[in-house]
């Protein structure tokens, strides 16, 4: 499967850039007061499909890269914060309590999203801060 790395890579990151569009998306429609539009079924099935076309590209990644890739961490890191964003996400754009409330979290939210980004390009824990503090 080794022969098709260059492609799933290619699908991961395609799928990472148009998850975090969506997702910028949609909450700026909640912040501009539109959450219905931000709900409308075919948008979140449509994120459901490139989430899930992500994962399957990540999880293939994994069992092509060899183990010593992954030994600083910076996978781990990037797990950790995947799950704080898809928390975030969610108190972004529909369990926040107030409209303030939601636009804190939707900005935590897309900085997540940009560290996250960080850690997966320099394969460190701290991403784009790793050339500023080590």
């Amino acid at each position: 499967m080794f022969e098709f790395y260059p492609q799933i890579k290619w699908v991961h990151i395609a799928c990472v850039l148009a998850s975090g569009s969506l997702f910028a998306l949609r909450g700026l429609l909640v912040q501009l007061g539109h959450a219905g539009a931000a709900q409308w079924t075919p948008l979140r099935l449509l994120s459901y499909s490139i989430d899930t076309a992500l994962l399957t590209a990540a999880l293939m990644l994994l069992t092509i890269l060899p183990g010593a890739m992954f030994a600083n961490g910076w996978l781990t890191t990037k797990l950790i914060l995947l799950v704080l964003y898809v928390l975030l996400g969610t108190l972004a754009l529909k369990r926040g309590r107030t409209p303030r409330m939601r636009q804190l979290w939707y900005v935590a939210a897309l900085c997540t999203y940009v560290f996250m980004l960080g850690v997966a390009r320099m394969h460190h824990p701290l991403g784009w801060l790793h050339g500023w503090l080590a």
